[in-house]
């Protein structure tokens, strides 16, 4: 079913698609109420956004986890997305990628943008054998994000509960239909990303 083990996997129209991120209700509530993120949200931090939603329950803990209680959707644009791939560099050295440890390094100063492919999960959040797109955002990316790219942000907090209290109970088919769709993204080929 998937073959490539890096293929990113989203929630996506046609013009947008949709990430995931987790913050402490003072950040997220706000932003989920105005659609954008609040004036506290620091865009000159280095930000990490998520395609996969249970990859984003796993790193939240089904929105346990202290200063992640509010999960947020966050629908961007699609050219957003896809500049930030273009541009991006492993944030680790990975030979047969990098011609050498120095162009990498030259290429991680270089750019905004940063990947990780992290294993993906299950519903009871298990490692998967095939990987899950991360992507950190930083200074000029990170702005963008927040000022330019997002067209939506919605609060899916209550899913998240809905989902994990359905698993607790054994409804294991209940909670899987309420999961996003989440179909391959079409990147192309993304030599410079490994994938």
């Amino acid at each position: 079913m998937h073959t490539a083990p890096h293929t990113i996997r989203a929630a996506h129209t046609d013009t947008t698609v949709t990430v995931y991120q987790a913050y402490s209700p003072a950040l997220g509530l706000p932003a989920a109420r105005d659609g954008r993120f609040p004036p506290a949200w620091k865009r000159e931090r280095m930000t990490w956004i998520k395609p996969s939603f249970l990859w984003m329950m796993y790193r939240c803990g089904w929105a346990s986890k202290p200063d992640q209680e509010t999960v947020l959707a966050i629908e961007i644009t699609r050219s957003g997305f896809d500049e930030a791939l273009r541009t991006a560099c492993l944030s680790h050295y990975e030979p047969g990628v990098h011609a050498d440890r120095a162009t990498w390094q030259r290429s991680l100063r270089e750019t905004s943008a940063r990947v990780q492919w992290d294993p993906e999960r299950d519903l009871h959040l298990n490692p998967l054998p095939y990987r899950s797109l991360q992507l950190g955002l930083s200074g000029p990316a990170s702005r963008a994000y927040a000022d330019e790219w997002t067209v939506s942000v919605r609060d899916v907090t209550p899913l998240a509960g809905e989902i994990r209290s359905l698993l607790r109970s054994g409804e294991e088919p209940a909670a899987r239909a309420l999961l996003p769709a989440e179909t391959p993204y079409p990147a192309g080929p993304l030599p410079h990303l490994g994938a």
